[in-house]
């Protein structure tokens, strides 16, 4: 399957708005919904959902900003080192070098390290993130891109801005310690044990560790692993997290779990839980998707369809070499005819009846160009 003229326009699109865009969740930069919130936490749960599930755009009416979201900059990174690798022109390095300005730009201040937060006030039920809080997420999604921007171009102060954030990941954040394992917080302002957040930084370090030799990060990262894997469920599952009101299975969840777990055991390590992971990767596989590639958004049901179900899906199949090959095709084929619109971009959910056709940036366009180009890298490995 040839996606090279979807990346030629998605990269113009993208291109074109400098990388800056809309988000679902950025309510809450608009003036006149902070006003109407009265700093209520479920007035800002409520119109953040609301502008997140709305089909249409009122973001210019209520004067929310296009900008850069520092993780969409780290995908949209990730994305043109994987094309560098494949044709190693200098008009895409440059796209490699403006990028890595834009993240040492928007690096979060004030902490132990470089790291990265959400250009937006960010309310759930759990907790208020303000904005620029550095997150785990965040952190960890561009320290992975830093870190292949490193091993293909050479470029130092990727390296440095990613060994950087080993340091943030252990002095920053709270740990929910149980025996000889624990959980990374999702940020430095609260105490919420997430799996994947937990799982995708502990994957860097497993990584960083490498890089620098420092067994401090290896103990680190093994100890958080050991933390999500001991609530791996027997049939490969884990809840987003333990507790009652975060008890659900989702996809792309999932294959940010399993993702982070095949870097331990692609570095050597881990190999204990060799038979967990493939037992997850069985379940991703065998339950989160239609016969036709349709994704489903939780393991029990199909809607919303969801450009991030799609997208993770492709980069993770995509790594799983031939066993996974007609999977991740037949995934791809129904992202490029469902998902893409001919003005050059990606919708980024699609529900029983009405599509969500809002150019989304980090969103839409970031995940789709990160399972674009890891699917190009594929093909030419």
């Amino acid at each position: 399957m040839d996606v090279h003229r979807y990346i030629a326009a998605l990269s113009e699109f993208i291109e074109n708005r400098n990388f800056a865009g809309y988000d679902p969740y950025d309510a809450l930069n608009s003036p006149v919904i902070r006003i109407l919130t009265f700093g209520w936490k479920y007035g800002r749960i409520a119109w953040t959902q609301l502008m997140r599930r709305l089909p249409f755009n009122l973001r210019p009416l209520l004067l929310v900003p296009q900008e850069h979201n520092p993780k969409g900059l780290g995908l949209f990174l990730g994305g043109y080192v994987k094309l560098y690798k494949v044709n190693p022109h200098p008009a895409i390095l440059e796209k490699v070098n403006y990028l890595l300005e834009l993240l040492a730009k928007l690096r979060s201040l004030g902490y132990s390290g470089s790291c990265w937060g959400y250009n937006f006030d960010w309310q759930s039920r759990a907790f208020f993130i303000p904005k620029n809080t550095p997150t785990v997420v965040n952190s960890s999604f561009i320290g992975h891109a830093l870190l292949d921007t490193w091993e293909s171009t050479g470029e130092q102060r990727a390296l440095d801005m990613a060994v950087s954030i080993k340091v943030f990941l252990l002095q920053d954040l709270y740990r929910k310690v149980e025996g000889d394992t624990f959980c990374f917080s999702y940020t430095p302002i609260d105490h919420t044990a997430v799996h994947n957040a937990n799982l995708l930084g502990a994957s860097l370090l497993i990584r960083l560790s490498q890089v620098t030799g420092e067994e401090c990060l290896r103990e680190a990262a093994l100890a958080s692993l050991a933390y999500s894997m001991k609530y791996q469920h027997d049939d490969g599952t884990w809840y987003y997290a333990e507790t009652a009101m975060q008890s659900w299975i989702d996809s792309f969840h999932t294959g940010f779990n399993l993702e982070a777990i095949r870097r331990f055991l692609r570095a050597g390590v881990g190999q204990e839980y060799l038979s967990d992971y493939e037992k997850g990767v069985a379940y991703y596989a065998e339950n989160f998707f239609l016969a036709d590639g349709t994704p489903k958004y939780y393991h029990d049901r199909v809607y919303p369809i969801d450009i991030h179900a799609l997208a993770q899906a492709v980069v993770f199949f995509a790594g799983e070499g031939e066993k996974y090959l007609e999977l991740t095709e037949r995934i791809m084929r129904w992202m490029l005819e469902n998902m893409w619109d001919a003005r050059g971009y990606f919708y980024s959910r699609k529900g029983r009846y009405l599509t969500n056709k809002i150019p989304y940036m980090r969103w839409g366009q970031a995940w789709a160009f990160h399972a674009l180009t890891e699917y190009v890298r594929m093909n030419a490995e």
